[in-house]
């Protein structure tokens, strides 16, 4: 004999209301015993909402942007004789979904609860890595997504998060051990009313750098400065994973969905001619992910200025020269760029901020990240209190910097904490180009290889050293004058760096 079941919203935590973000039933579906309903979102967490009953919908009660909380009826399922006749225990209710899925761990424990492993998920090509955080001891309550240990390698860093609510029973693992996939790092003891234990997530952490030739870089010197590690690039064009909270900031910008933007074409190549076929490096497969987001949600402008650098060119040329037999730091037109910039940042505020919502963030640290080019990709290294450091002192800096990205010794705290980006390509050419602003910074400097150049002095035309500049700016926080301001600033006081002293 047949009966109509209701399913409802189970126990959702703290939260009244959450809306319904994704809908996958209509009338007439039949269901299973765990198939997805609908995926709830809260501003901390997802949850898909599974079936607690097999049948055939009768009537759905929700719609996409619904508001439901607890015991909100989702659909009524009309049940067999040999159908569930209840639904199951709000403790059946998916976990919040975590961030991108790597290695399974241990099965949730029955509803009387038990004691999980928690292990370490899939980190990538490496064997064997050391614990350098641990931030859990036994006798601690966790939840999940709460940090257990960071792990290090010689690429990069990332938190591995619990996947189960309960409280740790035993840590098997201590700072410095050596740890790879599948370890198991803590066992906790979870409750009748845990969550069940989810997929292993992958957590953004910092990433450490690959080497870093000297300080030229190319266009793409918008790679964020601590991109996120050893999570999995996607494809051009597919689906990337993404917290709520990002989510519903991108609803409210209006992208994804909102773009229209056809597929990514796919093509046989091999049709037309002989091809080879290269992996991308997993630095540029990091760095393309976070110049896709810059380029779409920043709207961005370039302006280009030419500073005269004859006399600063003249005056580095006669120190290096000064300097040779003393052994001493070669001084680098990226130092004196520095400088100058650190000058720019004092005199118009803006550009030594970041947007927080409806906020802008002012700092009164200058951290200047230095863009650079490498075989495996692009990195930034960060040379921090350039306000307080001489030329000398920053050429010394960011040359140890260099070397350090080239040894592979670049740890994440090396590429963090910028306050503002320049990319040089002086080294290799170019008049001028359109950097990509290195979010959440709101402005990056450009500068190509300078040149010789015919500059009338009101009487005759004199051949003056000239240093191409490209400063794009994030337009929400800077205006077409604003900037103008700023690269003419940027320009005076290379070309005559008296300046900066005063």
């Amino acid at each position: 004999m047949s009966q109509i079941i209701e399913v409802k919203v189970p126990d959702i935590g703290d939260f009244a209301e959450v809306p319904v973000i994704e809908l996958y039933v209509k009338v007439g579906d039949s269901i299973k015993i765990d198939d997805a309903i609908a995926t709830l979102e809260s501003d901390k967490a997802t949850m898909d909402v599974p079936s607690t009953v097999d049948g055939v919908i009768k009537e759905v009660l929700v719609q996409l942007g619904s508001k439901v909380g607890e015991g909100s009826v989702l659909i009524k399922v009309e049940t067999g004789g040999a159908a569930a006749a209840a639904p199951a225990p709000a403790a059946q209710a998916a976990a919040p979904a975590p961030a991108p899925v790597a290695a399974p761990v241990s099965a949730a424990p029955a509803a009387g609860g038990g004691v999980v492993e928690v292990k370490v998920p899939d980190i990538g090509d490496f064997a064997e890595v050391p614990v350098i955080e641990l931030y859990v001891k036994v006798g601690d309550s966790i939840k999940v997504d709460d940090a257990i240990a960071t792990l290090e390698s010689d690429k990069a860093t990332m938190d591995v998060p619990s996947t189960v609510a309960g409280t740790v029973k035993e840590v098997l693992v201590q700072l410095g051990s050596k740890v790879g996939e599948g370890t198991v790092l803590i066992k906790v003891e979870t409750g009748a009313s845990a969550p069940a234990a989810a997929p292993q997530a992958t957590a953004p952490a910092p990433a450490a750098a690959a080497p870093v030739s000297a300080p030229v870089s190319a266009s793409t010197a918008a790679v964020a400065t601590a991109p996120a590690a050893l999570a999995p690039a996607l494809p051009a064009g597919s689906k990337v994973h993404a917290s709520p909270s990002v989510r519903a900031y991108a609803r409210e910008l209006s992208l994804g969905g909102g773009l229209d933007l056809l597929p990514w074409p796919k093509v046989d190549f091999a049709k037309f001619g002989e091809i080879e076929v290269k992996p991308l490096s997993r630095i540029k497969k990091i760095s393309g992910q976070n110049l896709s987001r810059n380029w779409v949600m920043i709207p961005a402008v370039t302006y280009h200025e030419d500073a005269d650098i004859t006399d600063i060119e003249a005056f580095r040329v006669l120190l290096n020269k000064e300097n040779e037999k003393g052994g001493g730091a070669k001084l680098t037109m990226l130092a004196f760029l520095m400088k100058a910039c650190v000058k720019g940042l004092q005199k118009f505020p803006e550009f030594n901020s970041s947007l927080d919502g409806d906020n802008l963030v002012l700092k009164k640290y200058f951290n200047i990240g230095f863009a650079a080019d490498t075989p495996n990709g692009l990195v930034v290294p960060v040379v921090k209190n350039v306000d307080k450091k001489s030329v000398f002192e920053l050429a010394q800096e960011s040359g140890d910097l260099a070397k350090q990205a080239r040894d592979g010794k670049l740890k994440p705290a090396d590429m963090s904490g910028a306050c503002f980006t320049i990319s040089s390509l002086g080294g290799i050419g170019g008049t001028y180009f359109a950097p990509i602003v290195n979010a959440p910074e709101v402005a990056i400097l450009g500068v190509n290889k300078s040149a010789m150049k015919p500059v009338w002095d009101g009487k005759q035309f004199v051949p003056r050293l000239v240093l191409p500049l490209s400063l794009t700016a994030d337009h929400r926080v800077i205006d077409g004058a604003l900037a103008t301001r700023f690269n003419v600033y940027i320009a005076q006081l290379l070309a005559d760096f008296r300046r900066v002293a005063l």
